[in-house]
């Protein structure tokens, strides 16, 4: 069957690759070509890219020599070695943009600094193969490609869009605005929020303009945090385990629980960052940084939602509609798989205390594609659908299993413990909330993981803070101040799975989120900080 293949997000003043010269072209003469120039900056360029090559080789070889050459054992670490993944990966990806390179030179120099040459086996191999990662390749990923490929064919996404902009949006703002309530709505928190926010509101912030910018910091800073601030799921279990016997305070992982439960006023770093969200989806935010700024400007006067100069890590087949001429699209097609989607996952959580991610996911992908082919979608149409969405995130999932890997390095080499060893004497008693922050927030943005901080820090934090004051104002602040700050580094990090996820979901670049969004998250941090030490003033 014929189809009709148009941009299912237009940019303004954006060529089609099928477009020919402008009119007129073939007729004018070239342009003369000038005098010969004296530095050829192309040669200047391809010579500094190979001195690049030749100094990280010899600079890995010198490391081979002085780094210690084995994995240390549990709850140790090798020095300052243990962070050179960590920080190789984010000097290159802040310095050159490219995500994968960075994370694959981050994964080799782990390989270097323990001895592990063969990479594949002593490291990949170990972090991919296991039950989360494949859920998160198959649920994730794939499910989530094959569905919106699908509305590809359906045209489901772009009629709701239609109809929301006719009943609830008008413009970008109150696309924004849609975009937050929507993130709270999903507060199961990580990966599973970002992509339900990022699915369910990019069509209609496309139609309106808004940048992908704005876009993955609303969908981002929605995600995490409100898990912390509505932590109806599994958070407040998994944090109440790890505090157990570690105080007076937590003789069972339901007083964990409970004190989680009561230090959500005192998770500033997660207050601020919602409130600072939604007062930047209402327009109201007095700052939001020089990069934020163009990017709003950009999407608004030209209709470009990513810059020129950014790299998607979704692909043209999950934005290009190729819908049959013969198919008639309806609301129906996208509201009825999300809303199956949307039931078995809350359904399941308030029913069982579970979260049945992969049922649900999978569940809707059948729904999508039985119910396109009632109303006469054909089936050969349905299965290309499916396969080009799963063909769209192949870039994300590269991106993500490098991530993962990467975090599986920093775990063997100790990162956590190293960073936690060398600024815990740094401790001045008023100022603990703080620091305990700053740890937290330098460790999620080295291992891209909330949870993995948590792990390291929890059993370390709350002796401490108990053995200056135990009070529970103070106990609550340093609490809530190591979920706030583990939260902000998992936020920002651009090896974090939320991160990548949140660019995936919403069709951005990951680096120009991570520009745009630090300086906003940072602020949001700075406050808590400011707030935290104040009420331990007062306190101690």
């Amino acid at each position: 069957m014929s189809t009709i293949k148009t941009s299912a997000t237009p940019e303004v003043g954006k060529p089609s690759r099928d477009s020919g010269p402008p009119t007129g072209a073939a007729n004018t003469p070239a342009a003369p070509t000038g005098p010969k120039k004296l530095f050829d900056t192309s040669r200047m360029g391809n010579s500094r890219t190979i001195l690049g090559v030749v100094a990280l080789a010899i600079g890995l070889i010198a490391l081979g020599f002085l780094s210690p050459g084995r994995v240390p054992g549990e709850g140790e670490h090798v020095g300052v070695f243990s962070v050179l993944p960590a920080l190789v990966t984010l000097a290159v990806v802040f310095a050159t943009k490219n995500v994968v390179a960075a994370l694959f030179l981050g994964v080799i120099t782990g390989g270097v600094v323990s001895a592990e040459y063969n990479v594949v086996d002593g490291f990949m191999l170990p972090a991919l193969g296991t039950v989360s990662f494949a859920t998160i390749l198959l649920v994730y990923l794939w499910a989530l490609g094959g569905l919106i490929g699908l509305w590809t064919r359906t045209g489901g996404a772009q009629a709701f869009a239609e109809l929301a902009g006719r009943t609830l949006v008008r413009g970008p703002v109150s696309a924004r605005i849609f975009g937050w309530l929507v993130g709270v709505l999903f507060h199961q928190g990580g990966t599973i929020s970002t992509i339900l926010a990022g699915t369910t509101v990019r069509p209609l912030t496309d139609k309106h303009k808004v940048s992908k910018e704005e876009l993955t910091y609303i969908v981002d800073s929605t995600a995490s945090p409100v898990a912390t601030v509505l932590p109806f799921n599994a958070w407040p279990l998994y944090v109440g385990g790890l505090v157990v016997g570690t105080t007076p305070l937590f003789l069972t992982e339901d007083d964990g629980v409970a004190f989680f439960m009561s230090s959500i006023p005192f998770n500033f770093y997660a207050i601020f960052a919602l409130l600072a969200t939604l007062l930047f989806a209402w327009g109201k935010l007095p700052w939001v940084g020089g990069a934020m700024r163009k990017a709003m400007h950009r999407a608004r006067t030209t209709g470009q939602l990513n810059a020129p100069t950014a790299k998607p890590i979704t692909s043209d087949e999950l934005v290009t509609l190729k819908l049959p001429k013969d198919y008639s699209p309806g609301v129906i097609d996208f509201a009825l798989p999300m809303g199956v989607l949307l039931a078995v996952v809350i359904g399941s959580y308030v029913l069982t205390g579970e979260v049945l991610i992969a049922q649900g996911f999978g569940l809707a992908v059948i729904v999508a594609i039985v119910l396109a082919l009632v109303k006469g979608l054909p089936l050969g149409e349905a299965i290309d659908g499916f396969v080009d969405g799963c063909k769209g995130v192949t870039v994300g999932a590269l991106v993500l299993a490098l991530a993962v890997t990467l975090g599986f390095v920093s775990k063997q080499l100790g990162t956590a413990n190293y960073i936690v060893e060398t600024t815990s004497h740094l401790v001045v008693d008023p100022l603990l909330p703080a620091i305990l922050m700053a740890i937290c927030m330098a460790v999620a943005f080295s291992i891209g993981s909330s949870w993995g901080t948590f792990a390291v820090v929890f059993p370390i934090a709350m002796p401490l803070a108990y053995a200056i004051d135990s009070s529970p104002t103070f106990m609550h602040l340093c609490f809530g101040a190591v979920v706030g700050g583990a939260v902000f580094g998992d936020q920002c990090s651009p090896i974090s799975d939320t991160t990548i996820m949140s660019a995936l979901a919403c069709g951005g670049d990951v680096m120009d989120h991570v520009r745009t969004q630090l300086p906003l998250a940072l602020g949001a941090a700075g406050l808590a900080a400011l707030t935290s030490t104040g009420i331990a003033f007062a306190v101690l």
